[in-house]
């Protein structure tokens, strides 16, 4: 099974739970026809089913081998491997008891029919994959499972058909077992497809992170150096370009801007390795995977911030920000899911900013023509979008200034700065409405200092904010406050609140920040 991803691999075990729950359910519906709708129907039960009641015996241990591994494979989903080797040992196992149930009345044996053996074993390869050789192994041992029930019935003192009926009727098992080896080589197959498919330069994805509005994040893996990595495809069609020349222009505006991107040395921006096209025209960006949760999900889950920890990471924020801006470059998507705190060696409560230079928009467009229709108001850019932004007017760094304010908002009341029922009502706002001091919303009092740099950084007029990122970091500095957020601090907060295995957390929301 090498030959398959291990993502592929987890989504046939996670069908094998599925399958095995679907065989519980015919066997249950076969005691529920032969012991409880036959008498009513006042029939023979030979006249039904050739299953007597004592087979009642061997569907609920068939039914209880189905439960244990469906319950097995949702525990084993970390060696899928394993578990779809369990299967070909479930499958056989589930052979023989229909075999035993088909044969329990041997002599309503009749040629020309199938036996439900023949489901089983052409449609378990399909569902669940496993090498040729193993599935040809379990197929044939499946086939000669109603010649085993015959041997049951005969060692149970029955008269059993001639042997020349008992070959010409289970012939087809045997033919269905030497077909289920086709399907196998198909999905094998494909899976050395998708292998060769998932190879980006010196990349290799490994598994699906999460999807998002322009592709998709998968966890890759270098194939000459020991370093995982955060891979983006961008894929032509999500970037709704009408034609080829625009797809090629938006794509060359990508390279430049990844170009541009792969200069900024901040600590606090995430790191771009590399970047290219694929033959298959999809853009790809590999970036640093990193480990820790972004300030979405931290206020979502662990309720609004301390005032000196809002301080501690606005201050690296700004560092990543102010990098950028003198190369030139706006980042146009600050926002809480896309500022990333993380454990990174001894260090704690450690931001990176991301998605820098990925996102624009074109200057002859104004956002409110792009937001009409909208509904997502929980994380899209709208919540956090500077005036001149949603008007249309040219932006610059001050932008991602107001932005940074409505994620210190966030994180010291839980609340956005505004709330609407549609994007463009909420747009609006950002143009027109004063925002409600943090203090007021939130209903808790705050550094009077710190409050007033927030009220700032959500002027209207770009003017009256600050005029760059390295401003607003020395005002946070300035800040007299009861209480620092230090090291010892972040440390025990991460140790009492991410006790869990890190890597495992950092996924889904490295793929809401990276893709959305």
């Amino acid at each position: 099974m090498h030959e398959l991803p291990e993502d592929l691999l987890r989504e046939a075990t996670s069908r094998l739970g599925i399958l095995a729950l679907v065989w519980a359910a015919l066997f249950a519906i076969g005691i529920v026809m032969n012991d409880v709708v036959a008498p009513l129907l006042d029939l023979q039960m030979r006249d039904l089913i050739p299953w007597g009641r004592q087979a009642d015996v061997v569907a609920l241990l068939s039914i209880s081998a189905s439960f244990l591994l469906c319950w097995y494979t949702r525990r084993l989903s970390s060696c899928p491997r394993r578990a779809l080797d369990l299967a070909l040992v479930y499958e056989v196992f589930l052979a023989l008891g229909i075999g035993i149930a088909n044969q329990w009345e041997p002599h309503r044996l009749l040629a020309g029919r199938l036996s439900w053996l023949c489901v089983l074993i052409l449609t378990f390869p399909m569902i669940v994959p496993n090498t040729p050789r193993k599935t040809l192994v379990a197929s044939l041992l499946a086939a000669s499972m109603d010649p085993i029930g015959l041997l049951v019935a005969h060692w149970r003192g029955l008269e059993i058909p001639a042997l020349t009926l008992i070959v010409w009727n289970y012939l087809p098992n045997y033919v269905c077992a030497l077909i289920a080896v086709i399907p196998s080589k198909i999905m094998l197959r494909m899976g050395r497809h998708v292998q060769r498919a998932r190879e980006l330069g010196s990349y290799r994805l490994v598994h699906l992170i999460g999807r998002g509005g322009m592709g998709e994040v998968w966890h890759a893996t270098h194939r000459m150096l020991a370093r995982p990595a955060a891979i983006k495809l961008i894929k032509p069609e999500l970037l709704g370009t009408r034609n080829a020349n625009e797809t090629s222009a938006v794509i060359q505006r990508f390279q430049r801007e990844a170009d541009a991107a792969s200069c900024l040395q901040s600590p606090h921006t995430i790191h771009l390795y590399d970047f290219g096209e694929t033959r298959a025209g999809t853009f790809y960006f590999a970036m640093e995977l990193l480990e820790g949760l972004d300030l979405e999900t931290l206020v979502r889950d662990y309720g609004p911030l301390p005032p000196a920890r809002v301080v501690h990471l606005l201050r690296q924020a700004c560092h990543s920000l102010g990098e950028a801006h003198e190369y030139g470059l706006i980042h146009r998507d600050v926002k809480p899911a896309n500022i990333f705190i993380c454990h990174l060696g001894r260090e704690y409560d450690f931001v990176k900013v991301l998605d820098f230079g990925l996102v624009k928009y074109d200057r002859d467009e104004s956002i409110l023509d792009t937001m009409k229709g909208g509904n997502d108001l929980t994380t899209g850019t709208p919540a956090y979008m500077a005036p001149e932004m949603a008007s249309g007017d040219a932006v610059d760094g001050r932008a991602d200034l107001y932005a940074l304010g409505c994620v210190a908002y966030w994180l010291l009341t839980g609340e956005m700065v505004f709330t609407a029922e549609s994007p463009l009502k909420m747009l609006i706002q950002h143009i027109q409405a004063v925002p409600i001091p943090p203090s007021i919303r939130s209903g808790r009092p705050l550094p009077q200092g710190l409050e007033r740099i927030v009220l700032r950084c959500l002027e209207k007029d770009p003017a009256q904010r600050f005029q760059s990122a390295d401003e607003l970091r020395d005002a946070l500095d300035a800040l007299d406050l009861d209480e620092r957020w230090d090291v010892a601090q972040a440390k025990r907060w991460w140790g009492e609140h991410v006790s869990v295995p890190v890597r495992q957390r950092v996924s889904s929301g490295t793929a809401v920040a990276a893709v959305g």
